[in-house]
């Protein structure tokens, strides 16, 4: 089978992949590039989550394209209406010819006598695709889409009711009239809960521990109102930033004031809720605010919900399931025809991808992250990763227009391979992310790590992201660029994925 080449591969054809592939035609328009996706349908996440009430946890200003504005009404928006969003990106920016479904990325390896990557994609009937490639540029997002993240609780084979997943969501799940157990406290949880209390006989929100939640409208009145009085993209441009600088004030305020902050959250959570209400046990965290992620909640539903009383909260653990639902550590039961483990994801670097570098596996927990999308003693590749504490795609924006520009910088030099590289003997390192969500802390041992100053520290700062990523310099110390012949010979100067501590 034909080995095909292309100047850029990008994998994932969800929101990033789109956006990234936009950019690149922007910014590098002479690059010919290629989208290879594992699943047969583009949009990634939006496409991958079918459960009840899915929508972003941001709102759609900010997680949507600087270069295409959101149009909706609703600023936090449905599932259904990312997924438009995103496919309407490709289209009108001639993305869809460049995808390519059911290939799925298993293997890349570098060669520095070449300059190139060489890619293996498994296609859906079993066979091997090869391509290679200049410049890979990993779309694939932050988590496995094989499957979530489920505890293993005692008796789960006892139970007779219905048990799913939310990232695995039966199609045909007939929840009318029935009493359903969430266990969780999270964003999915969060959606899913008053969503499903529309209709089923009862709901109840099972959770180990409280969440800070969040509630803000639906929709944007100020958005609504420019969108209506001045022209779209100006309005949009407003909207962004305002979001933008709401954001970074209310997460620095957290940060340097935390209890403040939390008597504040809380105090607003109770003023939704009846009186009497125990916010104390089922709302009031026990770390401090954005040490893990906010959950949003739009219009008051959830708490609504709970008022109307077609939802609980029980704060409590699980001592094993039951044939008909489930045996708390206190002694109490809840009974449930449906339990739905809204427990969270898996986190996966680089969609599992099995990258080599001159013969060598890479062992990226061994690697430091450069300026949070790039990795020490690996070539040509960059992954798209977004804010954890703001809206994802605003870094994905700028780490795109980065590339473009390292890219270019590249040709302009006449240079083929640039490699982020440690300099001047170990480095103290941190984790990849300063989070305490479960999910962060079972992955973060297999992802890179991040140093202690630029351009190795991976800032969650929008402001001081645009400054170095959109107009700070690409041929900063920490980035060796060199012709094919001279890395060869340098090939075995420095281990791949070589790194401090």
């Amino acid at each position: 089978m034909a080995t095909e080449h292309f100047d850029v591969l990008i994998v994932g054809a969800g929101l990033s992949g789109i956006g990234a592939a936009v950019h690149l035609q922007k910014h590098s328009p002479g690059k010919r590039y290629v989208i290879l996706e594992g699943r047969g349908a583009s949009g990634g996440t939006w496409d991958l989550f079918r459960y009840p009430g899915i929508r972003s946890d941001s709102d759609m200003y900010t997680l949507g394209y600087a270069f295409k504005p959101w149009e909706q009404a609703k600023a936090i928006a449905d599932g259904p209406s990312i997924l438009k969003y995103v496919r309407e990106t490709a289209t009108e920016n001639g993305v869809d010819p460049h995808i390519r479904y059911n290939h799925m990325v298993k293997r890349a390896s570098w060669s520095s006598a070449d300059a190139l990557w060489t890619i293996e994609a498994e296609r859906e009937n079993g066979e091997v695709a090869r391509f290679t490639a200049s410049f890979i540029f990993m779309c694939a997002g932050y988590y496995k889409y094989a499957n979530g993240y489920t505890p293993e609780w005692a008796g789960m084979d006892k139970y007779k009711g219905a048990f799913v997943h939310p990232q695995k969501w039966p199609e045909n799940l007939d929840y009318k009239g029935k009493n359903v157990v969430v266990i969780g406290s999270g964003a999915t949880a969060v959606t899913l809960v008053p969503e499903m209390a529309r209709d089923a006989g009862h709901v109840t929100m099972l959770q180990r521990s409280p969440t800070y939640m969040a509630s803000r409208p639906a929709e944007d009145a100020l958005a609504n109102w420019l969108r209506a009085h001045i022209p779209l993209k100006m309005a949009y441009a407003i909207t962004r930033w305002k979001n933008v600088l709401m954001q970074m004030f209310f997460y620095n305020m957290a940060r340097k004031n935390p209890a403040k902050v939390k008597e504040r959250l809380i105090e607003m959570v109770k003023e939704q809720l009846p009186p009497g209400y125990d916010v104390t046990r089922h709302f009031t965290p026990r770390y401090n605010p954005w040490d893990q992620r906010l959950c949003l909640v739009p219009d008051n539903d959830l708490f609504a919900t709970i008022k109307d009383g077609k939802a609980s909260v029980v704060t409590d653990t699980i001592e094993s399931f039951t044939e008909t639902g489930l045996q708390l550590s206190s002694g109490q039961k809840l009974d449930a025809d449906i339990i739905v483990s809204a427990t969270g994801l898996v986190l996966e670097l680089l969609g599992g991808l099995e990258i080599r570098v001159d013969g060598k596996d890479v062992d990226f927990a061994k690697t430091v992250a450069y300026k949070g999308m790039m990795y020490s003693g690996v070539p040509n590749l960059a992954s798209s990763f977004g804010y954890t504490n703001a809206s994802w795609t605003l870094k994905c924006d700028l780490t795109c227009e980065y590339v473009c520009r390292l890219i270019n910088h590249m040709d302009h030099i006449g240079m083929k391979q640039a490699t982020p590289r440690l300099r001047g003997g170990p480095m103290e390192t941190d984790p990849w992310l300063d989070f305490s969500s479960g999910y962060v802390q079972r992955a973060m041992e297999r992802f890179p790590k991040q140093g202690k100053e630029s351009p190795w520290r991976l800032h969650q700062n929008y402001m001081r992201d645009l400054m170095d990523l959109k107009f700070g310099p690409v041929d900063d110390d920490a980035m060796a660029f060199s012709h094919p012949v001279e890395t060869a010979k340098a090939a075995h100067v420095e281990p791949v994925g070589a790194m401090a501590e």
